[in-house]
């Protein structure tokens, strides 16, 4: 299309019109242009005038196909001063122009169009869903050479994911229908055809689709009572866990390590009178403990016959009188063997009388008698 006139000369045109235009290599005093062809439609030209800043400039500019050169007609004003124009473009051409400052020329030039394209958005995007991918389609632009990307993203995506194709018919697959994405697409030129300078389009508006159908917007709200209630959930679990923890750990130290009773309730004035002496607390309930167990043996008693001795005066007169009473062990003395018929021996009821020869003792409760 353009075999003449090969996109590295535009560019060597451009540097030599602006070091021609400045007349000095200072970067504070250049006059910088910008240009952009918006889809072989417009081309609009903007400057930032440098040292001439506050200066009307004129442009002046022709086009391949054009006879003469033309004075812009439609400039563009910043602060009320020329800073800008925007041409009709009749297609891939030569674009040749001039800057002027009053009757002294600032800069000349001239580049094809195409090395500055920005084509147009795409528009009236079709999605389709098939199983787990979105085919994205939409009208091819009337040139070729470009680069149709698509972006999506969930809302659990950080950063957009792009896949591009030469054709507006892009599938993406490995997608959730039930999840919602935002999905947007734009066009680019290819290098290899419009050199480095060009810019890609403006993107499409954002698309929100959710359950294979466009949605007004993915619902984000929808996920904060969800995650508050997934967290309520996991904390209300950490808790109970913990709860459960703490008491087991208290029933494996109780098993493990039982309580030590307290011996201030099992010695009762170890502590208050004796501040834990327990020798000086024995002393003190000593004598209580020896008279329990002296009435305690005192139980132990047996049976046993006790003959009447004769005195020698009354053996002929008086008849040997032989009574049973009972004869309590002192503390010490061993029971004596006696008949094994022979039964127990029970403490006497009331006050009895024991004889031996002229002799008679009354015997209380308790009392005994050694003999």
């Amino acid at each position: 299309m353009r075999p003449a006139f090969p996109p590295w000369a535009a560019a060597t045109m451009v540097l030599v019109g602006h070091l021609t235009a400045s007349g000095q290599t200072g970067a504070e005093d250049a006059l910088q242009l910008h240009i952009i062809n918006f889809n072989f439609e417009t081309v609009q030209v903007t400057w930032n005038a440098g040292q001439h800043l506050g200066t009307n400039l004129t442009f002046v500019y022709s086009f391949t196909r054009m006879k003469m050169e033309k004075h812009c007609s439609n400039y563009l004003l910043r602060e009320g001063r020329t800073a800008g124009c925007v041409l009709d473009a009749p297609g891939d051409e030569i674009l040749s122009f001039s800057l002027w400052n009053g009757s002294y020329p600032l800069l000349t030039n001239s580049l094809w169009i195409s090395n500055v394209l920005k084509p147009r958005l795409p528009k009236d995007l079709h999605f389709q869903w098939r199983q787990e991918a979105l085919t994205v389609t939409c009208p091819d632009l009337p040139y070729g050479e470009l680069l149709y990307e698509v972006q999506h993203r969930s809302l659990f995506d950080n950063e957009w994911q792009a896949k591009e194709e030469t054709t507006c018919n892009v599938t993406i697959e490995g997608l959730d229908i039930e999840k919602c994405y935002f999905v947007r697409a734009r066009v680019k030129a290819m290098e290899s055809g419009y050199g480095p300078d060009t810019y890609p389009s403006d993107w499409s508006e954002v698309a929100h689709l959710q359950g294979a159908q466009l949605t007004d917007s993915c619902q984000e709200k929808m996920l904060f009572p969800k995650f508050v209630l997934i967290s309520g959930s996991v904390v209300f679990l950490i808790m109970f866990l913990v709860f459960l923890l703490v008491w087991k750990l208290r029933r494996v130290k109780k098993l493990l390590m039982p309580s030590v009773p307290d011996p201030k309730f099992t010695f009762p004035g170890l502590f208050e009178a004796h501040q834990g002496n327990f020798q000086e607390w024995i002393k003190d309930t000593q004598n209580v403990t020896q008279l329990d167990k002296v009435e305690e043996r005192e139980q132990e008693c047996v049976l046993e016959e006790a003959p009447m001795v004769p005195h020698p005066k009354a053996e002929t007169e008086t008849p040997m009188e032989t009574t049973i009473g009972p004869l309590c062990l002192q503390a010490g003395d061993k029971e004596p063997a006696g008949d094994p018929g022979q039964p127990p021996c029970r403490r006497p009821q009331g006050d009895e009388v024991l004889a031996l020869g002229s002799f008679r003792f009354v015997i209380s409760d308790n009392s005994y008698v050694t003999l």
